[in-house]
């Protein structure tokens, strides 16, 4: 097994700064105190958001959304280019990670069975409307509790989903369980970046997206959530021992954007 490093193209560390933050067992939103109901309020949350989910994706994130699902999907260029490659796009929330897969296949010529699942019927609902006549197809599924078969996938991907999981190291095990020997995992989450531009950021964050989320949608839980989630989230170096730990080699942490996002990869 490799040793972990940061990369950005190229590694950029092989011993991660330490950050001191607690190790916590999942996302737990306002008002939840254990797994169930944690995962009870997080789909409560996405159903409430799921008419304005995309509207205030793009608008809050200045349309680099968009570019960070393209990074992400031509990163497995070399899985989405084969003809009969298994893709799952877990947590897929409205499915746009999701086309992004089907996009890259489409230029890079592969025809891989891509599928989306997310446990939000609101959400995946709105995915399923992306995905009519497309070459993908969506089901709703607790990414805690997988149904498929194990050994089935080549590459598994969640955007900005798993961070939002009860239970991070249920969701690992679960992924590495439903991929094939080779195959690998790209979650794609929010950081939180250093410096001058991680104080800009941390302002815009906790203070700005939180009030416009609020006023677009009407609804104030998910938006002042969201920071909450981020910060409770483990950092890169946490994130990349718990993928060791579940059973993945080669694992790697892409930052995008100055830090704010970044993706994590990793090979069974």
């Amino acid at each position: 097994m490799k040793s972990a490093t940061f990369r950005s193209g190229t590694p950029v560390s092989e011993t991660p700064v330490k950050e001191a933050r607690p190790q916590v067992a999942g996302t737990r939103p306002a008002g939840a105190s254990d797994e169930r109901s944690a995962a009870n309020e997080v789909r409560k949350m996405f159903t409430d958001i799921a008419p304005r989910y995309d509207l205030l994706n793009h608008l809050l994130s200045l349309n680099i959304d968009k570019l960070w699902w393209r990074r992400t999907a031509r990163s497995f260029d070399s899985i989405l280019s084969a003809q009969d490659a298994q893709v799952l796009d877990l947590c897929c929330g409205t499915g746009d990670m999701t086309l992004a897969l089907v996009r890259e296949a489409a230029r890079r010529g592969g025809q891989p069975r891509v599928i989306g699942a997310d446990f939000s019927h609101a959400m995946l609902q709105r995915a399923r409307d992306k995905f009519a006549g497309g070459s993908a197809s969506a089901i709703e599924a607790d990414a805690l509790a997988l149904p498929f078969g194990s050994d089935r996938f080549d590459l598994v991907t969640s955007a900005f989903g798993f961070r939002n999981l009860a239970n991070y190291d249920k969701g690992l095990a679960e992924i590495h369980r439903v991929l094939r020997t080779g195959g690998e995992v790209g979650i794609l989450d929010f950081g939180e970046p250093k410096g001058a531009i991680g104080v800009g950021y941390r302002i815009y964050f906790r203070h700005v997206l939180p009030r416009v989320g609020t006023m677009v949608s009407g609804v104030r839980g998910p938006y002042a959530y969201l920071p909450a989630s981020v910060e409770r989230f483990p950092a890169p170096e946490q994130m990349l021992a718990r993928m060791r730990a579940a059973g993945f080699s080669e694992v790697s942490w892409a930052p995008y954007t100055f830090g704010i996002a970044g993706l994590y990869r990793g090979k069974k």
